[in-house]
């Protein structure tokens, strides 16, 4: 096929210029280094500020049994009596550390859900779930309120420590579904107001327990 001059002239400079690339102007903008700036505190206190910035209610616990006492006290003053888990370990070493509290088998009647979590991002104060849990893709989202329980040695600084950290676990078998969930649900559509709980639970705790 007969190809026109100018057609060729086209190729002819593309071709010229793969030879020969141009170097980049600005080297510092191709993305090598992050435009975030480092921790410059504890990752366990940065959470907490952003957490607590972003409407969520943060509670640090020594142990798991300071935790169970929290958790009941707020069960109690909330009157939550129907608490949805599916996560057998949690919910055992909830049962097991003394919780009484009802479990229920009904998501969309419930009070409250637990679950655990891959891990927490501490500068954007994610709560980063998966569908590789037994919890699933739902029960953080159609509950009206989500409690988290995480331990300390899942805390990590950025999102790209916390991908890092699932890649890690899950080896080929990345999860389907990755959730960074910051806080209550909320949204700014209606008329530039912000409202919270939309398309999610209302409250977001999250109990942070040393180990």
């Amino acid at each position: 096929m007969k190809v026109s001059n100018s057609k060729e002239i086209i190729l002819k400079k593309i071709r010229q210029a793969l030879s020969t690339p141009v170097p980049v102007p600005f080297p510092q903008s191709e993305g090598a280094e992050s435009v975030f700036l480092p921790a410059s505190q504890d990752a366990e206190i940065e959470f907490a500020e952003n957490f607590t910035k972003l409407q969520g209610r943060f509670s640090f616990c020594f142990d798991e049994k300071e935790m169970v006492q929290q958790l009941q006290v707020l069960f109690e003053t909330r009157k939550w009596e129907k608490i949805y888990c599916r996560e057998d370990v949690l919910k055992s070493t909830l049962v097991n550390a003394g919780l009484n509290q009802h479990f229920t088998n009904d998501l969309y009647n419930c009070d409250v859900s637990l679950t655990g979590c891959e891990c927490l991002v501490a500068r954007t104060a994610s709560i980063v779930l998966s569908s590789a849990q037994q919890s699933g893709r739902t029960v953080s989202v159609y509950a009206p309120v989500h409690i988290c329980i995480a331990y300390t040695h899942q805390l990590v600084y950025d999102i790209k420590d916390a991908l890092l950290l699932t890649k890690d676990k899950y080896q080929q078998n990345i999860p389907s579904l990755i959730t960074f969930a910051s806080g209550p649900s909320r949204t700014a559509d209606i008329e530039k107001t912000l409202v919270v709980g939309v398309h999610g639970p209302k409250e977001v705790f999250c109990f942070l327990v040393e180990q």
